[in-house]
């Protein structure tokens, strides 16, 4: 049986589905050249799906959340919420900005003066560097937490009969490889932030 709190989630992640399918319906990011030659809309660290339709992201969601492991493993568990936490976050981020996707499309054939180019440039750098450090910060906070997992399961094995240790041994495994894919994460976003700066020092 699941609980409240789940089920409030599930509604949440429908209501954001169908959000994202009007979002896909209004192809924003058709008339966008540079949108257009992006391989996928977020990052691998956020989202294993590779799409520029939203609602695809919000299915790798659903399956997230149909795959929550049981609440009795704390930090599996924790961990699991706040991955969907953030993909659901940066779905929605995206969904928020549709004023400005619109205006940009709008204003994409219209010539804009130097002066307001540069200053909206400037303004993305600043953002964007922001924003990775936030990235960076949160895939840090999850290595911690898979590194605790690990540390958890490792302490069980030594009170587990055989069969047990065996399961433990395979979560901690993919466990493992879990968290080479956050430190590859972590590896990717400092570099973003060495090359977001130095344009900054430009």
């Amino acid at each position: 049986m699941h609980s409240p709190a789940f089920d409030k989630l599930r509604q949440q992640v429908a209501t954001l589905k169908q959000q994202a399918e009007q979002f896909d319906k209004a192809k924003l990011f058709s008339k966008n050249r540079y949108m257009q030659a992006q391989p996928s809309l977020f990052d691998r660290a956020v989202f294993s799906t590779k799409s520029m339709n939203l609602a695809d992201y919000v299915t790798e969601i659903e399956d997230e959340v149909s795959s929550l492991p049981p609440s009795e493993h704390r930090h599996a568990y924790t961990y699991a919420l706040e991955r969907i936490a953030t993909q659901v976050q940066a779905v929605f981020n995206v969904i928020k900005s549709t004023p400005i996707w619109i205006k940009e499309n709008k204003s994409h054939y219209k010539p804009r003066p130097k002066q307001a180019v540069y200053k909206q440039a400037v303004q993305q750098v600043i953002q964007s560097s922001h924003e990775l450090y936030d990235e960076l910060k949160q895939n840090h906070e999850f290595e911690r937490r898979l590194l605790l997992m690990i540390e958890e399961r490792k302490m069980q094995m030594d009170k587990a009969t055989p069969a047990k240790a065996q399961k433990l041994n395979m979560e901690i495994l993919t466990t493992h490889a879990r968290l080479g894919r956050c430190r590859k994460a972590i590896s990717a976003t400092e570099e973003k932030i060495q090359r977001v700066e130095k344009q900054q020092l430009r």
